[in-house]
């Protein structure tokens, strides 16, 4: 909703946009307990949003009717309705939201502020949630957000897909943004809630909705989607009765969602034709390759690290790193691992980056160590799924 009527009141004003769909959102509250959900709540709510358009667009003085007749007035009025009612259409709604990402990803303002406009704008994340997903604080968020609005109003930003050029520059960004989104639902910042698969779903969704245009349907973008295909095929062997993680070295592949690891498989297929390498289809052929492998033991290490070799000359960041490392434990033995996170310099505000050492300090036998880090790890989480497995973690160090 917010995606179409900001194609109505412009991507400068994109607050009347949101304040348009909390009102319509608090009128569903406020009405549908007394009576009943409606039969098609989002046409409900499609209607309602419509309405409250309108409304606003005549409180704005942006209908200005320039006759005294009742008659000619309803029909200016009707006209208007009319090309909202096809705004809300499911082909325009679709348009409206590729136009919204792209319009999100505008290149003159920074990466960073590109994605966390587009976490908050399209798909409705918290300022928390962002500030997690790049690892900062969300007094950083907020700046980011400040200067990339300003920056839209002062270029008078529009609302439409790019082309040539410009769209590949810009399609980096919309990747970007959509693995991220999926990554917040996989690992949800929510306390009490691990994967949240209604988040995950939205970014698949978005990335199909890109495979499915001719100017967007790049190698990369298929690529995206056979990685979260990969991973979202593994959602049911992911959480014990008790809530807890299971790391993929415990999980039960039987469990694994074979249409989804086919469908991942096909996308990655169509991904390497032609294939010139980026960080998406480096990243999905090493889930591939986890994907494939009969049991944790079987699994490919030395390829893996080849093509995480491939993967931190393009993408050089803490996370790969820190894989990389996990990978090279698995070829030469924890030690090498603990060496080559600590090679890279302390993140200690960074809980992966504990859990990991605490880890692979317990599997070298160095339990103060690994104890250490375990609850340090714990400090820094407020994931209950995650503070569950690293206590676990902690009382296997004690029974010792």
């Amino acid at each position: 909703m917010v995606s179409v009527l900001t194609r109505i009141f412009g991507f400068n004003d994109i607050e009347t946009a949101e304040d348009i769909v909390q009102e319509t959102m608090y009128k569903a509250l406020q009405e549908w307990p007394f009576h009943r959900v409606p039969d098609n709540p989002q046409a409900w709510l499609y209607k309602v949003a419509r309405n409250k358009a309108i409304d606003t667009l005549r409180k704005q003085k942006k209908l200005v009717y320039n006759t005294d007749s009742v008659a000619a007035m309803a029909l200016m009025e009707k006209n208007v309705s009319g090309k909202i009612d096809d705004l809300f259409l499911d082909h325009e709604i679709q348009d409206s939201q590729l136009r919204m990402i792209f319009a999100c990803c505008y290149p003159e303002i920074s990466i960073e502020s590109q994605i966390s406009l587009t976490l908050k704008t399209l798909c409705g994340f918290s300022i928390k949630e962002i500030a997690k997903s790049f690892v900062t604080n969300e007094e950083t968020i907020n700046k980011r957000l400040q200067r990339a609005k300003q920056k839209i109003r002062s270029e008078n930003v529009s609302l439409e897909v790019p082309s040539g050029i410009d769209l590949s520059k810009r399609l980096q960004s919309v990747l970007k943004t959509i693995y991220l989104l999926f990554n917040e639902g996989y690992n949800s910042s929510v306390a009490d809630v691990l994967i949240r698969k209604d988040i995950c779903l939205e970014a698949m969704r978005l990335a199909i909705l890109l495979t499915e245009q001719p100017a967007t349907s790049k190698p990369e973008t298929k690529a995206l989607l056979a990685l979260m295909c990969f991973h979202a095929a593994r959602f049911d062997s992911r959480i014990d009765s008790e809530g807890c993680i299971i790391l993929l070295k415990d999980q039960d592949r039987t469990l694994w969602n074979k249409e989804l690891l086919q469908k991942g498989y096909s996308y990655l297929d169509e991904a390497s034709d032609g294939y010139t390498q980026n960080e998406y289809v480096l990243e999905a052929g090493i889930m591939a390759l986890h994907c494939a492998a009969t049991s944790y033991e079987k699994t490919d290490w030395h390829v893996i690290l080849r093509l995480y070799e491939s993967l931190e000359e393009i993408k050089n960041n803490t996370v790969v790193k820190m894989n990389k490392a996990i990978v090279i434990g698995q070829v030469k033995g924890p030690s090498a691992a603990i060496n080559e996170i600590l090679k890279n310099g302390a993140l200690e505000d960074y809980y992966l980056y504990h859990a990991t050492l605490g880890e692979l300090y317990f599997q070298n036998k160095e339990n103060m160590k690994a104890r250490q880090h375990l609850e340090r790890a714990i400090e820094l989480t407020e994931s209950k799924p995650e503070k569950l497995l690293l206590s676990r973690k902690i009382k296997l160090i004690e029974a010792i």
